[in-house]
């Protein structure tokens, strides 16, 4: 059975307690905030662990505490690849 895609989108404005996420979702969906994404500039950056964590939060939402060291790794990267505009 081949599995669905999953995407989350995830952000940490300074002074906010956690990460939050933004959007998630599967198959369709995903595709959706992948492509808006892009579209928007914003890094794209696969890990289905995270996803699979992710999935049990609800969008607006700070991020579960287990999922904490997983975002700080992606949005990490994130900011090391963003170019200035």
């Amino acid at each position: 059975m081949k599995k669905r895609k999953t995407a989350s989108a995830i952000g940490y404005a300074h002074g906010d307690l956690a990460p939050k996420l933004f959007a998630s979702g599967r198959g369709r969906e995903a595709e959706r905030i992948v492509a808006a994404a892009e579209e928007a500039g914003i890094a794209v950056v696969e890990d289905a662990a995270l996803a699979s964590l992710l999935d049990s939060a609800k969008p607006g939402d700070y991020i579960p505490p287990w999922c904490w060291e997983a975002a700080a790794r992606v949005l990490a990267f994130v900011m090391k690849t963003k170019t200035p505009s």
